[in-house]
């Protein structure tokens, strides 16, 4: 690979974004790198702030890390949308190149490594808990896993149409399903409901043999991961998500492989016990 330009900009953009992790992430990774001249910050903003933001900037940013709300907008902003992205309507990354800002999706990396480095290697029926962009992005993970048949758990079943849509694009059968207590039947569980609904899900019923991969991580655990554990259910943390899915986005903004020891150091340096 070329070498990295000598300094460099990035930054996690969202709201709210003080309690991301992904600068601690992408820090480390510039100091196994000797990037010395490179910073990543914190930026605090809405969707409607990212045409303005974006015209502002000199050629020194490189990258950003797109969390809520702003997935949906990266991708509307955007002078090129990559293929995954496009389906999904979502983009988590940003990165600047010759001909404008790109869009990219890192989040079905971070998913499908979650899964497999928590030992989910195939599965064949699957359901996801939530139908926003990250429930987008599980269903490609699953449908890369093998998923012939994914469960789509909602409160209201209109809000499912996208990730039905992209199930159909991948050829995965869905099933739209209301949460109600008992609903999740699947081996494999992803949910990806911010904290605030999990209240909804204290009746979901979990047992020993499944998998629960709840992609928040802070506050953690959370209160399905809590309950899923208790019943026996292997749980994997959403924590492993914005490891993995950081990992692509270092090397797509500084064009060097990411530094997995070090980044995993340093998270696990970061995170209680």
């Amino acid at each position: 690979m070329p070498a990295a330009p000598s300094a460099g900009r990035a930054a996690v953009l969202g709201r709210p974004v003080t309690h991301s992790l992904s600068p601690l992430l992408h820090r480390a990774a510039y100091a196994a790198l000797d990037l010395s001249g490179w910073t990543y910050d914190a930026l605090d903003l809405g969707p409607e702030d990212l045409p303005v933001l974006l015209a502002g900037l000199g050629p020194e940013w490189r990258g950003f890390s797109v969390t809520m709300p702003c997935k949906q907008a990266a991708v509307a902003v955007a002078d090129a949308v990559e293929p995954l992205p496009r389906l999904l309507g979502a983009a988590n990354t940003l990165v600047h190149t010759a001909a404008g800002w790109r869009a990219e999706n890192t989040d079905v990396h971070g998913v499908g490594m979650a899964l497999q480095t928590g030992g989910v290697e195939r599965v064949a029926h699957a359901a996801i808990v939530g139908a926003g962009g990250t429930a987008a992005a599980a269903a490609v993970a699953l449908a890369e896993l093998g998923a012939e048949h994914v469960d789509v758990l909602v409160r209201a079943p209109d809000r499912a149409a996208d990730v039905v849509r992209v199930l159909g694009a991948l050829g995965v059968a869905a099933e739209v399903r209301r949460l109600t207590p008992g609903a999740v039947d699947a081996p494999v569980v992803v949910s990806t409901v911010p904290i605030g609904a999990h209240p909804d899900l204290g009746g979901l019923g979990w047992r020993a043999g499944q998998t629960l991969l709840d992609v928040l991580y802070a506050p953690w655990p959370t209160p399905v991961a809590e309950r899923a554990a208790a019943a026996g259910t292997r749980v994997i943390s959403g924590i492993e998500v914005l490891f993995w899915q950081a990992t692509v986005q270092v090397e797509l903004m500084t064009g060097q492989p990411a530094p997995i020891g070090p980044m995993r150091a340093a998270l696990d340096a970061a995170l209680p016990g």
